[in-house]
């Protein structure tokens, strides 16, 4: 089992490199390539909810996407450290529509999507089918 873990300040511009990051890795791990799109945006949709809720609750810490290849399953984490307050989409700061939408855009775009606690925040956890090495 192989994991990648990036690490990022909370700041919308290094979205755009976790979702590249994603997308290589996973396309490596054997993801299909007709997902890689749904994965990118996926990836996006969790980042920049994870950077909104740094943001909103003047929280520095950084975001973490840890990208684990399995044998027949590539999975992404996001983790954020906005507090336990605001995992398991408890937004709070009149932001829950918003909140609400990304995780339905997320829960859409992804086979296998669970949104719960982690350390210091809440911890979206996301997978995808991997294609057998063989085929």
């Amino acid at each position: 089992m192989a994991t990648v873990e990036l690490r990022f300040s909370a700041l919308p511009e290094h979205v755009r490199t976790a979702r590249l990051v994603a997308a290589a890795v996973a396309r490596r791990a054997g993801v299909d390539e007709s997902v890689l799109d749904e994965l990118r945006l996926a990836v996006g949709e969790a980042c920049s909810r994870a950077v909104a809720l740094h943001q909103r609750n003047g929280v520095d810490g950084a975001v973490r996407v840890a990208l684990i290849e399995q044998e027949k399953r590539f999975l992404i984490e996001v983790a954020d450290e906005a507090g336990p307050a605001h995992a398991a989409g408890a937004a709070g700061g009149g932001s829950e529509d918003e909140d609400a939408l990304g995780l339905a855009v997320i829960t859409g775009l992804v086979e296998d999507v669970e949104v719960g606690n982690g350390d210091d925040g809440s911890v979206i956890r996301m997978s995808w089918s991997v294609a057998p090495a063989d085929a």
